[in-house]
Protein backbone atom coordinates (compact mmCIF):
# COMPACT_ATOMS: atom_id res chain seq x y z
CA UNK A 1 0.00 0.00 0.00
CA UNK A 2 1.03 3.51 -0.70
CA UNK A 3 1.88 6.45 1.18
CA UNK A 4 -0.88 8.42 -0.91
CA UNK A 5 -3.63 5.69 -0.36
CA UNK A 6 -3.08 6.08 3.26
CA UNK A 7 -3.13 9.19 3.19
CA UNK A 8 -6.58 9.51 1.62
CA UNK A 9 -8.09 6.69 3.43
CA UNK A 10 -6.81 8.96 6.59
CA UNK A 11 -8.58 12.11 4.92
CA UNK A 12 -12.04 9.89 4.95
CA UNK A 13 -12.20 8.95 8.09
CA UNK A 14 -13.80 11.22 11.16
CA UNK A 15 -11.44 13.81 12.98
CA UNK A 16 -11.86 11.97 16.03
CA UNK A 17 -9.92 8.42 14.85
CA UNK A 18 -8.01 10.15 11.91
CA UNK A 19 -4.88 10.68 13.40
CA UNK A 20 -5.30 7.44 15.45
CA UNK A 21 -5.83 5.30 11.50
CA UNK A 22 -3.32 7.17 9.67
CA UNK A 23 -0.46 6.51 12.02
CA UNK A 24 -1.21 2.70 12.40
CA UNK A 25 -1.51 2.15 8.79
CA UNK A 26 1.86 4.07 7.75
CA UNK A 27 3.96 1.98 10.40
CA UNK A 28 2.25 -0.77 9.22
CA UNK A 29 3.44 0.05 5.81
CA UNK A 30 6.95 1.13 6.71
CA UNK A 31 7.27 -2.60 8.63
CA UNK A 32 6.31 -4.34 5.30
CA UNK A 33 8.48 -2.10 3.48
CA UNK A 34 11.12 -2.84 5.87
CA UNK A 35 11.10 -6.50 5.93
CA UNK A 36 11.09 -6.77 2.36
CA UNK A 37 14.13 -4.77 2.02
CA UNK A 38 15.90 -6.83 4.38
CA UNK A 39 14.89 -9.82 2.85
CA UNK A 40 16.64 -8.52 -0.78
CA UNK A 41 19.24 -7.10 1.02
CA UNK A 42 19.93 -11.01 2.56
CA UNK A 43 20.01 -12.63 -0.66
CA UNK A 44 22.05 -10.63 -2.32
CA UNK A 45 24.30 -10.19 0.45
CA UNK A 46 23.92 -12.30 3.82
CA UNK A 47 26.78 -10.16 6.03
CA UNK A 48 25.30 -7.06 5.35
CA UNK A 49 23.34 -4.73 7.71
CA UNK A 50 19.73 -3.00 6.94
CA UNK A 51 19.70 0.45 7.52
CA UNK A 52 15.47 0.45 6.80
CA UNK A 53 14.67 -0.27 10.99
CA UNK A 54 16.93 2.69 11.96
CA UNK A 55 14.78 5.42 9.67
CA UNK A 56 11.62 3.29 10.34
CA UNK A 57 10.77 5.91 13.32
CA UNK A 58 11.65 9.54 11.40
CA UNK A 59 9.48 7.94 8.27
CA UNK A 60 6.66 7.71 10.58
CA UNK A 61 6.90 10.77 12.36
CA UNK A 62 6.85 12.67 9.41
CA UNK A 63 3.89 10.05 7.80
CA UNK A 64 2.35 11.14 10.47
CA UNK A 65 2.69 15.15 10.48
CA UNK A 66 1.61 14.53 6.67
CA UNK A 67 -1.49 12.77 7.63
CA UNK A 68 -2.36 15.03 10.52
CA UNK A 69 -2.20 18.25 8.72
CA UNK A 70 -4.66 17.47 6.07
CA UNK A 71 -7.00 16.11 8.93
CA UNK A 72 -7.06 19.07 10.88
CA UNK A 73 -7.85 21.20 8.60
CA UNK A 74 -10.89 18.73 7.51
CA UNK A 75 -12.33 19.11 10.97
CA UNK A 76 -11.94 22.56 10.96
CA UNK A 77 -13.77 23.15 7.86
CA UNK A 78 -16.31 20.78 9.46
CA UNK A 79 -17.01 22.56 12.16
CA UNK A 80 -16.59 26.14 10.97
CA UNK A 81 -19.24 25.34 8.04
CA UNK A 82 -22.53 24.82 10.03
CA UNK A 83 -21.61 27.38 12.41
CA UNK A 84 -21.46 29.93 9.33
CA UNK A 85 -24.57 28.59 7.90
CA UNK A 86 -26.34 29.02 11.27
CA UNK A 87 -24.84 32.57 11.41
CA UNK A 88 -26.69 33.45 8.25
CA UNK A 89 -29.78 31.87 8.84
CA UNK A 90 -29.95 33.53 11.59
CA UNK A 91 -29.93 37.06 10.35
CA UNK A 92 -33.15 38.38 9.09
CA UNK A 93 -32.55 39.99 5.77
CA UNK A 94 -33.31 43.88 5.54
CA UNK A 95 -36.19 42.83 2.92
CA UNK A 96 -38.00 41.20 5.93
CA UNK A 97 -37.98 44.23 8.07
CA UNK A 98 -38.93 46.64 5.47
CA UNK A 99 -41.98 44.14 4.22
CA UNK A 100 -42.55 44.17 7.91
CA UNK A 101 -42.65 47.43 8.42
CA UNK A 102 -44.98 48.17 5.87
CA UNK A 103 -47.19 45.30 7.27
CA UNK A 104 -47.45 47.24 10.51
CA UNK A 105 -48.02 50.96 9.04
CA UNK A 106 -51.18 49.02 6.99
CA UNK A 107 -52.31 47.70 9.95
CA UNK A 108 -52.66 50.34 12.06
CA UNK A 109 -53.87 52.52 9.48
CA UNK A 110 -56.59 50.06 8.96
CA UNK A 111 -57.60 49.96 12.43
CA UNK A 112 -57.89 53.46 12.87
CA UNK A 113 -60.83 53.70 9.78
CA UNK A 114 -62.32 51.10 11.20
CA UNK A 115 -62.39 53.05 15.10
CA UNK A 116 -63.60 56.17 12.77
CA UNK A 117 -66.46 54.11 11.14
CA UNK A 118 -67.49 52.54 14.47
CA UNK A 119 -67.52 56.03 16.11
CA UNK A 120 -69.91 57.53 13.32
CA UNK A 121 -71.83 54.44 13.51
CA UNK A 122 -72.36 54.79 17.34
CA UNK A 123 -73.62 58.46 17.09
CA UNK A 124 -75.59 57.26 14.67
CA UNK A 125 -77.29 55.01 16.82
CA UNK A 126 -76.78 57.10 19.66
CA UNK A 127 -78.40 60.25 18.40
CA UNK A 128 -80.76 59.92 15.47
CA UNK A 129 -80.94 63.08 13.30
CA UNK A 130 -84.41 63.25 14.17
CA UNK A 131 -83.69 63.89 17.82
CA UNK A 132 -79.71 64.79 18.02
CA UNK A 133 -79.14 68.50 19.53
CA UNK A 134 -75.07 69.45 19.53
CA UNK A 135 -73.59 72.24 21.59
CA UNK A 136 -69.97 73.45 20.39
CA UNK A 137 -67.73 76.09 22.69
CA UNK A 138 -65.76 78.49 20.27
CA UNK A 139 -63.73 81.89 21.18
CA UNK A 140 -63.13 85.02 19.20
CA UNK A 141 -60.00 86.52 20.04
CA UNK A 142 -60.01 86.19 23.90
CA UNK A 143 -58.06 88.98 25.40
CA UNK A 144 -60.35 90.04 27.73
CA UNK A 145 -61.04 86.27 28.81
CA UNK A 146 -59.45 83.50 29.64
CA UNK A 147 -61.65 80.00 29.87
CA UNK A 148 -60.84 78.24 32.61
CA UNK A 149 -64.58 75.79 32.52
CA UNK A 150 -68.24 76.18 30.95
CA UNK A 151 -71.11 74.46 32.64
CA UNK A 152 -74.73 73.66 30.55
CA UNK A 153 -78.11 73.32 31.54
CA UNK A 154 -80.92 71.98 29.22
CA UNK A 155 -84.01 72.94 30.49
CA UNK A 156 -83.03 73.21 33.83
CA UNK A 157 -80.76 69.98 34.01
CA UNK A 158 -77.67 70.37 34.34
CA UNK A 159 -75.47 68.21 30.76
CA UNK A 160 -71.85 69.32 30.68
CA UNK A 161 -69.50 70.55 33.00
CA UNK A 162 -66.26 70.72 31.39
CA UNK A 163 -62.72 72.35 32.70
CA UNK A 164 -59.85 72.95 29.91
CA UNK A 165 -56.42 72.72 30.12
CA UNK A 166 -53.92 75.10 29.32
CA UNK A 167 -53.24 74.02 26.04
CA UNK A 168 -57.26 73.19 25.29
CA UNK A 169 -57.88 77.16 26.24
CA UNK A 170 -55.17 77.82 23.86
CA UNK A 171 -56.56 75.76 20.95
CA UNK A 172 -59.71 78.08 21.22
CA UNK A 173 -58.01 80.97 20.98
CA UNK A 174 -55.95 80.09 18.06
CA UNK A 175 -60.11 79.36 16.31
CA UNK A 176 -60.13 75.95 17.47
CA UNK A 177 -63.77 74.53 18.51
CA UNK A 178 -64.60 71.77 20.84
CA UNK A 179 -68.30 70.13 21.54
CA UNK A 180 -69.15 70.07 24.47
CA UNK A 181 -72.33 68.56 24.89
CA UNK A 182 -74.36 65.94 22.34
CA UNK A 183 -77.52 64.41 23.19
CA UNK A 184 -81.32 64.27 22.23
CA UNK A 185 -84.36 65.99 22.87
CA UNK A 186 -88.05 65.96 21.96
CA UNK A 187 -89.76 68.19 19.12
CA UNK A 188 -90.63 71.50 21.08
CA UNK A 189 -89.58 73.99 23.12
CA UNK A 190 -86.31 74.58 25.37
CA UNK A 191 -83.99 76.15 27.66
CA UNK A 192 -80.50 76.41 27.12
CA UNK A 193 -78.01 77.98 30.00
CA UNK A 194 -74.47 78.40 29.76
CA UNK A 195 -72.17 79.35 32.37
CA UNK A 196 -68.72 80.59 31.65
CA UNK A 197 -65.55 80.48 34.47
CA UNK A 198 -62.50 81.97 34.13
CA UNK A 199 -60.00 84.88 34.13
CA UNK A 200 -61.06 88.62 32.77
CA UNK A 201 -59.67 91.74 32.84
CA UNK A 202 -56.62 92.41 35.36
CA UNK A 203 -56.62 89.02 35.87
CA UNK A 204 -59.79 88.71 37.87
CA UNK A 205 -61.88 86.04 38.00
CA UNK A 206 -64.82 86.35 36.14
CA UNK A 207 -68.20 84.56 35.53
CA UNK A 208 -70.86 85.04 33.20
CA UNK A 209 -74.45 83.21 32.14
CA UNK A 210 -75.84 83.21 28.91
CA UNK A 211 -79.50 82.10 27.78
CA UNK A 212 -81.23 80.88 24.57
CA UNK A 213 -84.88 79.32 24.18
CA UNK A 214 -84.83 77.70 21.05
CA UNK A 215 -87.51 75.20 19.36
CA UNK A 216 -86.38 71.67 18.46
CA UNK A 217 -87.98 70.88 14.60
CA UNK A 218 -87.11 67.54 12.76
CA UNK A 219 -83.72 67.20 12.41
CA UNK A 220 -80.56 68.04 13.66
CA UNK A 221 -79.88 71.07 16.15
CA UNK A 222 -76.46 72.52 16.29
CA UNK A 223 -75.79 75.79 18.64
CA UNK A 224 -72.65 77.42 19.47
CA UNK A 225 -71.71 79.02 22.60
CA UNK A 226 -69.15 82.32 21.08
CA UNK A 227 -66.63 83.97 23.48
CA UNK A 228 -66.07 87.52 22.02
CA UNK A 229 -64.16 90.74 22.98
CA UNK A 230 -66.43 93.88 23.34
CA UNK A 231 -63.53 96.47 22.70
CA UNK A 232 -65.28 99.37 22.98
CA UNK A 233 -66.17 98.28 27.08
CA UNK A 234 -62.96 96.09 27.21
CA UNK A 235 -64.77 93.28 28.62
CA UNK A 236 -65.56 89.83 27.49
CA UNK A 237 -68.70 89.03 25.59
CA UNK A 238 -70.70 85.51 25.49
CA UNK A 239 -73.15 84.88 22.64
CA UNK A 240 -75.35 81.48 22.28
CA UNK A 241 -76.22 81.45 18.56
CA UNK A 242 -77.90 78.28 16.89
CA UNK A 243 -76.27 77.29 13.46
CA UNK A 244 -78.84 77.06 10.39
Amino acid sequence: MSKSSIVQRARGASAATGLWIAACLLISAIAAGAASAATQAAAIAPAAATPAPADAPADAADASAAGAEPAADAAAATEAAPAADAAAASEPAPEEFRTLDTDVQDLKKEVLDLNKDLFVLEEELLFPSNTQVAVYVSMDVGTFFNVDSVMLKVDNKEVANYLYTAREAEALQKGGVHRIFIGNLKVGQHELVAFFTGKGPHERDYKRGATLNFEKGVGSKYVELKISDRVRKLQPEFIIKEWE
